[in-house]
């Protein structure tokens, strides 16, 4: 099958271009030497990203208010050749309205400000969540797999595909989609630290046996498939799987970040606590109820998630864009380790 790809855009715009994804993300195309737009939502996030692209033009607040997302688009020099990389969302918020109205409300607002603008292409980031978890531990999930979201951010992210693929049905805009699964490696936030620190001593549990499987993508690899999906000319209009090349056990995971911990001269506890499956089913329940309260609780909607397999076929990303992941687990943890030594970030 030929790739076709475009020329690099005149300009690409990046909304949440200061977070996990969207610094790795900027910093490959700063290194590309494209002209980049960022839209970041405070001036902490504007210094952050200045400091890995100072040539950028950076517009701040928040995406889902009024005029930000057009202020954005509207400093690129020729819409007709500007791409779009929509990357900002929230994961973990203070309270669940905040799902609604960032990850659809500011979906809407970009998409919104693309069709006035006239852009090349918008490529959106979803999520594994508007697919749920496989119902059988061998599954995983295909091209064009029904939706069954996962909580409220799972709800959101569905929404929010949703209205992108519908623009793009109705010709508003020209669009891609990525879903990633969890991610890891550099830029991490502090919740992946914690998670790091958690097996170091040892307090990490496994939610049974550990035999559940999760798709895993390192950012590199990440960075790899969306860059694709916004310049390969056959990616319009469709959605991909963007992962590592396989999905890891729970066990493996954690037993590879011990390892990679150790190779990197940390001592390691070793020992890796077990609950039983029933703890994570109990979280699962206590977060539907605490969700529809309006409150959200990261470590519950996290425990409640352990002991599924969350797994996806990559299969479509490697024959239409030729996404070739190119980063491993172990590798890719020892890379997430030394980013944070290098920065004095305690394990």
């Amino acid at each position: 099958m030929t790739i076709e790809q475009r020329p690099v855009p005149s300009t690409t715009i990046v909304t949440g271009a200061a977070g996990w994804l969207g610094t790795a993300l900027v910093v490959r195309l700063a290194a590309e030497g494209r002209a980049l737009r960022l839209g970041v939502l405070n001036d902490a996030e504007r210094a952050h990203v200045l400091s890995v692209a100072p040539d950028a033009a950076v517009v701040v607040g928040d995406i889902s208010a009024p005029g930000v997302a057009a202020e954005l688009l509207a400093g690129a020099a020729d819409p007709a050749t500007t791409d779009v990389l929509h990357v900002a969302g929230i994961i973990h918020p203070p309270k669940v309205s905040d799902f609604e109205r960032v990850n659809v409300g500011g979906t809407r607002a970009v998409l919104d400000a693309a069709r006035r603008a006239g852009v090349r292409r918008l490529t959106h980031v979803s999520s594994n969540s508007p697919f749920g978890v496989n119902p059988t531990p061998t599954d995983v999930f295909g091209a064009e797999e029904p939706y069954r979201p996962w909580m409220g951010y799972g709800r959101s992210k569905m929404l929010a595909e949703q209205l992108v693929l519908e623009a793009h049905a109705a010709g508003d805009v020209e669009v891609s989609v990525v879903r990633p699964p969890w991610f890891y490696g550099p830029w991490q936030p502090e919740r992946q630290t914690r998670f790091f620190t958690g097996i170091r001593t040892g307090r990490f549990p496994l939610v049974g046996d550990g035999s559940n499987r999760r798709s895993m993508a390192h950012v590199d690899n990440l960075v790899d498939g969306l860059v694709l999906a916004s310049l390969v000319e056959g990616a319009a209009g469709r959605a991909y799987w963007i992962a590592d090349r396989r999905p890891y056990p729970m066990r493996e995971v954690v037993e590879t970040v011990q390892q990679a911990l150790r190779q990197e001269g940390y001592e390691v506890n070793g020992r890796i606590p077990r609950l039983p499956r029933l703890a994570g089913t109990v979280a699962e329940k206590v977060d539907g109820v605490l969700q529809a309260r309006g409150i959200y609780h990261q470590e519950i909607h996290v425990l409640g998630e352990m002991d599924k397999t969350i797994a996806c076929d990559i299969a479509r990303a490697e024959e239409e864009l030729g996404y070739d992941p190119s980063v491993e687990l172990l590798d890719g943890m020892v890379a997430a380790i030394r980013w944070c030594r290098a920065r004095g970030i305690e394990l």
